[in-house]
């Protein structure tokens, strides 16, 4: 009951947001999934010509099966587009694909935070699966053992945890301008290379917006679930005393 009263505190309210969050990109994909764009373009053709614009030639653009599996992958420059984005000429499809492309137009300038977050990316990973585990094993171990040198090394263990899990929340901290900032290059060059009128790019926007949001929730539930990692922590240091 003691664990499940922490989550309900630090970190419930921010998985609520990111369901809703992802319903709400479901939502307005298939809302605007049905407005086709004047230019009659593809999601494929779209993200080509935003990769001419910008004088990129060494980007790929592949399919890759599913619905909004959409992403850019930095190693080997390859751009892959979903079953629901690649040959649709929607609003909804275009948008998603200039937002990959925007991931594309990031690497070939160089931004910074897109590089920052390519490096974490492995440490976060270990982070985020072995930062918990390490804290409540630490936890435990100072618990059982008390005042003895187990108890010491439980609480190093349980610190050296939030250690990793803070790299893990990093990640996720610096995820957020990586794709904020994917979506405004996206729709500055959809407009700028009139691809899409103004009402058009207000329908993308509303897209590109919710899917903004899921990277928030995602962020506000590693920071909430680092909060509850330290609540238990300082809980465990204070009955020890």
């Amino acid at each position: 009951m003691y664990y499940d009263y922490t989550y309900l505190i630090f970190v419930l309210p921010a998985v609520l947001l990111s369901l809703w969050a992802s319903a709400m990109v479901k939502s307005r994909f298939a809302r605007y999934d049905k407005v086709k764009c004047k230019r009659n373009i593809t999601g494929a053709q779209a993200a080509q010509y935003l990769l001419n614009v910008n004088g990129i030639d060494d980007v790929r653009i592949a399919h890759i099966p599913g619905n909004l599996t959409d992403n850019y992958n930095p190693q080997t420059k390859v751009l892959s587009l979903s079953d629901s984005t690649i040959n649709s000429t929607s609003i909804a499809a275009i948008g998603v694909a200039a937002h990959e492309t925007g991931h594309a137009i990031q690497h070939a300038k160089n931004y910074k935070p897109l590089g920052l977050r390519r490096t974490l990316v492995p440490v976060a990973n270990i982070g985020s699966r072995f930062g918990p585990m390490m804290v409540i094993l630490g936890v435990i171990a100072g618990a059982a053992a008390k005042a003895s040198l187990w108890s010491e090394l439980g609480l190093y263990v349980a610190y050296a945890g939030i250690a990793l899990f803070s790299l893990s929340v990093l990640f996720y901290l610096v995820t957020l301008p990586v794709e904020f900032n994917a979506s405004n290059r996206a729709l500055k060059i959809l407009a700028k290379a009139n691809v899409m009128d103004k009402d058009e790019l207000k329908g993308t926007k509303k897209v590109l917006g919710a899917a903004a949001m899921t990277y928030v929730a995602s962020a506000l539930t590693a920071i909430g679930s680092l909060l509850r990692l330290l609540f238990i922590l300082n809980s465990n240091n204070r009955r020890r005393r």
